[in-house]
């Protein structure tokens, strides 16, 4: 038997969450696993839960993104918030972040075949485009990395009193704890844990909610943040 024919049936709340874009939801689950689990992106036991544990669960963070609002996913892997998130809201500018190339040709074939408009793929690290990709309103990441260090990737790329929206798991109030200390250095004000989800996935999907102030990545990322800029524009008047 093929990873294919181990998809589960739609849940239900499916077409209520991805709405007119319930088919392209499908059509995505049937890439992952096909393509996905072929290519390395996910792993064939993930197949069968592949509704309740990744596509619901992503596409439920929109309960917390604003709208209108410019979004980067880092380390965006087979598209996961990303692709869910761009699927209920197309009032958000999406970027897909990711470094590996067998990931960004998934991404980028996606993209085009849902025809998701207003997604961008960008293959690299987060500590390579700052300062060349332009700051967003907010940061989305799942599965990537802890906390504390996941900030240090992700914040730097926020506009000021932007925030980032990580999705995490049991270990969510510990990783909190842990990167306090660390999320303050880099310019947080608040955080939180929410839980969104409710009467659409069980458990609810657990988020950490960083907001920053006007100076996200602090002191140290801002010199980092001008610097590049100097460097871009120097090439772009050179060019």
């Amino acid at each position: 038997m093929s990873e294919a024919a181990e998809l589960p049936p739609v849940p239900e709340q499916a077409r209520d969450v991805f709405g007119d874009r319930y088919a392209d939801a499908v059509r995505y689950a049937e890439l992952l696993a096909e393509a996905g689990v072929k290519r390395g992106l996910i792993g064939p036991r993930e197949v069968p839960r592949l509704w309740e544990r990744h596509l619901l669960n992503c596409a439920v963070l929109s309960e917390v993104v604003p709208e209108g609002v410019t979004v980067c996913d880092v380390g965006s892997g087979a598209g996961l918030p990303g692709i869910p998130l761009a699927l209920v809201r197309d009032d958000l500018k999406i970027t897909l972040l990711e470094p590996l190339l067998r990931r960004t040709n998934f991404l980028t074939e996606v993209v085009e075949l849902l025809g998701l408009d207003h997604v961008t793929v960008v293959r690299g690290r987060a500590e390579e485009v700052m300062g060349k990709m332009p700051p967003v309103h907010v940061v989305t990441a799942r599965a990537v990395a802890p906390l504390d260090r996941l900030a240090t990737w992700g914040v730097p790329l926020l506009r000021p009193y932007g925030e980032m929206l990580a999705l995490k798991g049991d270990t969510a109030e510990e990783e909190l704890k842990v990167a306090t200390a660390a999320l303050s250095k880099l310019g947080a004000e608040e955080t939180s844990i929410v839980h969104v989800g409710q009467g659409v996935v069980d458990p609810l999907s657990t988020v950490v909610r960083v907001e920053v102030g006007e100076s996200p990545g602090g002191v140290r990322f801002a010199a980092k943040r001008a610097k590049a800029a100097r460097t871009g524009r120097t090439r772009r008047r050179r060019g």
